[in-house]
Parts: C-alpha cells; sequence; structure tokens
C-alpha cells in the first residue's frame, strides 16, 4: 500500500464519522505527528510504498479515529495560541474560541506593567498558560476541581516553562483569601438539552464535567464566579467568560444586577455571542 492509497483509505473507512475534507485532513495530521512530514512533503510522497511495520502504525490510528477518538486525544497533544499542549481525557480539547477570548484579554491588558489573575476550570491551563506566556510581569493562578485535569495542566506549565500557581478546589464553595487583577473562566455552559447538536466524538470521549449544565440552572458556574469576584477582584478588576451562544443576554443580564460596570458582550469569528467582559 502507498501514501495514497491510505489517504483514500481513511476517506472511506472514516465515512461514518468524518466527511471527506476532516479524514484527509486527519490523514495528513497523522503523518505530520508520526513522520514530522508536512501536507506538501506528503503530496510528493504519495506514491512512496509504505513498510508492513509503519503501516500498522498508521492502521491502529484509524481504527482509533473510527471509534470516535479526536486525533488530538491518541497523540495526547495539541496547540493553542501558538503553544503546545498535552491534552488527555480529563480535559477537554482546547477551541479556537477560546484563543480568542485569550486575544481579547491580551489585548486589552496590553500596556499593563504586571499584576494578578486567576483561571477558573483551568483544565489543561491553556488559558492561564497562554496569558502568562504573552503578559509581562503577571502572577497567574488556576484553579480546578479535577485532580486529574490539575496534573495535565502542571504539565503544560512545566513544558512551556512558566510559573502557575494551581489551586484544587470547587469554585462552588471556594471562598480563598487571594485578591487579583483580572479573573478569567470558561465553565461548563453546555445545556443538558443541547446535547444532540454536538459531534458524538465530544460526548463520548470528552469530560462531561467540563461541557454540561442543568438546563434549570445553566449560569450556575457564572453567577458563582460573579459572586467570588466580587469579593476578590480589586477595584476596577476585569471578569472575562467565554459564554453560551444562546445565553449572551441572560449573562448580561445576571452581571448587570449582581453591579459590574462596562458590562460587553463579544461576538467570536463565526458571529455568535461567545465572550462578556466586565469591571467590577
Amino acid at each position: 500500500m502507498n501514501f495514497k492509497e491510505l489517504r483514500d483509505l481513511f476517506i472511506s473507512e472514516g465515512a461514518e464519522i468524518y466527511n471527506q475534507e476532516e479524514a484527509s485532513a486527519l490523514f495528513y495530521r497523522m503523518l505530520d505527528q508520526l513522520l514530522g512530514w508536512s501536507r506538501t512533503k506528503v503530496m510528493t510522497h504519495l506514491d512512496k510504498d509504505i513498510e508492513a511495520s509503519d503501516l500498522s502504525k498508521y492502521l491502529k490510528v484509524l481504527e482509533k479515529l473510527k471509534a470516535g477518538q479526536p486525533i488530538q486525544y491518541i497523540f495526547e497533544e495539541t496547540w493553542f495560541y501558538g503553544f503546545p499542549f498535552k491534552v488527555n481525557s480529563a480535559v477537554l480539547i482546547p477551541r479556537p474560541e477560546t484563543e480568542e477570548l485569550v486575544h481579547w484579554i491580551i489585548e486589552v491588558l496590553k500596556g499593563r506593567n504586571g499584576g494578578s489573575l486567576l483561571d477558573i476550570g483551568t483544565g489543561s491551563g491553556c488559558i492561564a498558560v497562554a496569558l502568562k506566556k504573552s503578559l509581562d510581569g503577571f502572577h497567574v493562578s488556576a484553579l480546578d476541581i479535577s485532580a486529574d485535569a490539575l496534573e495535565v495542566a502542571q504539565y503544560n506549565a512545566s513544558i512551556n516553562k512558566v510559573v502557575v500557581n494551581f489551586i484544587e478546589a470547587d469554585i462552588l464553595a471556594y471562598s480563598g483569601t487571594e485578591s487579583f487583577d483580572l479573573i478569567v473562566s470558561n465553565p461548563p455552559y453546555i445545556k443538558e438539552d443541547e446535547k444532540p447538536e454536538m459531534h458524538e466524538n465530544v460526548l463520548a470521549h470528552e469530560p462531561h464535567g467540563a461541557l454540561f449544565v442543568s438546563n434549570e440552572n445553566p449560569l450556575i458556574f457564572y453567577k458563582a464566579i460573579a459572586d467570588f469576584a466580587l469579593v476578590h477582584l480589586n477595584p476596577q478588576g476585569l471578569l472575562f467568560f467565554e459564554i453560551n451562544e444562546y445565553l449572551g443576554k441572560e449573562t448580561v443580564d445576571m452581571l448587570g444586577f449582581k453591579g459590574f460596570k462596562q458590562i460587553t458582550l463579544k461576538k467570536d469569528m463565526q458571529g455568535k455571542d461567545r465572550m462578556v467582559s466586565c469591571m467590577r
């Protein structure tokens, strides 16, 4: 079998889960991971025969993909805001929308000489680590209820050569003593009744505790974090959220009711209400 035949196999075998473009992209991603080959190099080697020992590795990846396992979990690696991150089933795979949130924060804080910030529900640590890498002089803390997630986040801080203060706690019950110039969170926000809209890969493999909230109280984490921020943000401190695209108005109204000022609702690149910022 040559690489062109293997690519065709990826497309045909993966048809039940992926469209042709997705399956092809996964094929190229696999060869980049395993061989370090760019898409261009693969294209110039499509007629090259594959050795049996290598073919077995590629076919094992294909079987995992057919079972719905995300390729980021297969290789336990992804990239976020230009930085490498380990991911596994203990943490969510970082999304492009969250990169937009990080970029917004960096733009707002540009020019500031240091400060302190807290990332609540850090998961893989992608927000905390990316901000620590991108902001000068900031002391960064990151909180999560999951010890397994924090183990991944600590590893990601290490490979990116940054120091982050990690806290194992449940924000629904955590009080703490520190104060911060900025608090950011991408908490669980997908309602149970939105599950049918989601890709089966996500439902089967990513941690539900980091994704879903009840239909009856979908803003449970936002309310708790807002209350925490009222106590722990410094004067003129900033609060940033990634939000459910269907709950933008409700989130803004909740923050206004609690007394936050300068509330801004921001759309992502797809035109969906995705981010909110406000000031204490």
